[in-house]
């Protein structure tokens, strides 16, 4: 079965008209217990939660003193015995992979040699990058525990021939992960704990919540269900009911939820091809940290990217029309900086955490592909949610070219109550200096070192 990750050949991503959230600086927790009874207290320290020494040492390596506010009222009820259900509300940014993650490690039994060959923990994630992104913080967090192997299930390239996996934990996507099961390569037997990200974004790809639920079906009955999604509109809230239910829920306060911390700007462009002038333009600018260009279709990705290295620049892209390891290789070399500039659709909006990105252009405006189309606040926020991440400043650029966008940015910065500042391209000198201003600024120094464990996605 294959993955449904995107809605056509050449647009990546779902537009979503719920309410769009973004990481807060400070937020609230409200929590509701199934069971009224239950005791509930948040956790001041990660030395209260009676995490092994093993999984301690990881925590302290990545120099996390306290847990998140998330991780503080979620924790003490993932970890309870017997294993309860939770949904929780919350994006990256907040510290909930590190709480799953955190659960799942506490949970493994590797005690036999058979036990360590067997899948015990299986999570679920839109899409490929994702995935990877989640495996990493596994291993991170799982770095000093003996024997402790995660593995992915994630869509192989055309003539690759999968075996089967024997890791403890398993990340993959929905309908790859199902396939494996069918064809007896994964064994779900064994499986303690599911946990199910970004629910939202998944309900949003044409099939994949269909498919969340037929996997759930193949699993043990027992299994302790963990769902987590940014937003929390009535089609999620049904979603997570039938999928975990009898379960705890954790909910960020949504009002206090802002884009602060992002400098948003946008600039006018004469026509659509004027804007690729002004990308080169500005492209020269790009020298602190990485940049992120988002275009709507995957053929305007290419072309750009082609004309851009025609020109000599040095640019990488990625969309969905690529097979998994080339994506792989291109988001690897976005991560580690050999690749400063990145083209890409909707397919890596939501989720996807690279510390050094400060500065995000919205090539296209973000509209729900209607005719005529209409804003897309929730693309929007989850574009420019790829800068400006814990305690960081960053900067976001949406180009306008006629009315229509105009239309279109000018709906998303009332829907967020936000005023978009104007940077006028008749003034390069003025543009470079407007930005360097914002990126050299002290919160976007490069030696920043997270103090707490929401600055992890």
């Amino acid at each position: 079965m294959a993955d449904n990750q995107d809605m056509s050949d050449q647009v990546d991503g779902a537009a979503d008209q719920t309410t769009g959230l973004l990481a807060p600086s400070q937020f609230d927790v409200e929590v509701k217990l199934i069971d009224p009874n239950s005791p509930l207290y948040a956790a001041e320290s990660f030395e209260q939660l009676g995490l092994s020494p093993e999984i301690l040492k990881g925590v302290y390596k990545l120099n996390f003193r306290a847990p998140s506010k998330i991780q503080a009222r979620a924790l003490p009820l993932l970890l309870g015995n017997p294993p309860v259900n939770m949904i929780g509300q919350s994006q990256s940014g907040t510290g909930k992979t590190a709480a799953f993650s955190l659960n799942i490690l506490s949970r493994l039994d590797l005690s036999t040699e058979q036990a360590q060959k067997t899948p015990q923990a299986l999570v679920l994630a839109p899409t490929r990058e994702l995935a990877r992104q989640i495996i990493g913080v596994i291993q991170a967090l799982g770095e000093f525990i003996p024997n402790l192997k995660v593995s992915a299930a994630i869509p192989a390239d055309t003539g690759a021939r999968a075996t089967a996996v024997e890791g403890q934990v398993v990340v993959g996507t929905p309908g790859t992960t199902m396939d494996m099961i069918k064809k007896r390569i994964l064994n779900p037997s064994q499986l303690k704990t599911l946990v199910l990200d970004e629910a939202d974004n998944m309900l949003d790809l044409a099939g994949m919540g269909e498919q969340c639920m037929r996997l759930k079906m193949l699993l043990p009955k027992t299994i302790q269900i963990v769902l987590f999604s940014a937003t929390y509109a009535d089609k999620v809230k049904d979603f997570a009911a039938k999928f975990a239910p009898t379960a705890n829920e954790l909910t960020l306060k949504e009002e206090e939820l802002t884009v602060e911390g992002i400098k948003q700007m946008y600039m006018d462009c004469a026509s659509e091809e004027n804007k690729y002038e002004v990308l080169v333009k500005l492209y020269g600018l790009m020298t602190i940290g990485s940049s992120v260009i988002f275009v709507k279709r995957r053929d305007t990705a290419a072309r750009i990217e082609q004309r851009m290295i025609q020109d000599g620049h040095v640019v990488v892209s990625l969309t969905g029309a690529y097979e998994g390891s080339v994506r792989d290789q291109i988001i690897d070399a976005f991560r580690s900086g050999k690749a400063k500039v990145l083209i890409t659709t909707n397919v890596l909006a939501r989720g996807i955490d690279v510390s050094t990105v400060n500065l995000v252009i919205n090539y296209d405006v973000p509209d729900d592909g209607g005719r005529p189309p209409k804003a897309d606040p929730q693309t929007y926020l989850h574009r420019i949610g790829r800068t400006g991440r814990y305690g960081r400043v960053g900067a976001a650029i949406t180009f306008i070219h006629d009315r229509t966008s105009y239309n279109i940015m000018n709906e998303i910065a009332v829907h967020f109550g936000v005023q978009p500042v104007r940077i006028d391209t008749s003034d390069w000198d003025l543009v470079e200096d407007t930005l360097s201003r914002i990126l050299k600024s002290k919160a976007a120094a490069a030696d920043f070192k997270p103090e707490r464990a929401d600055a992890m996605p």
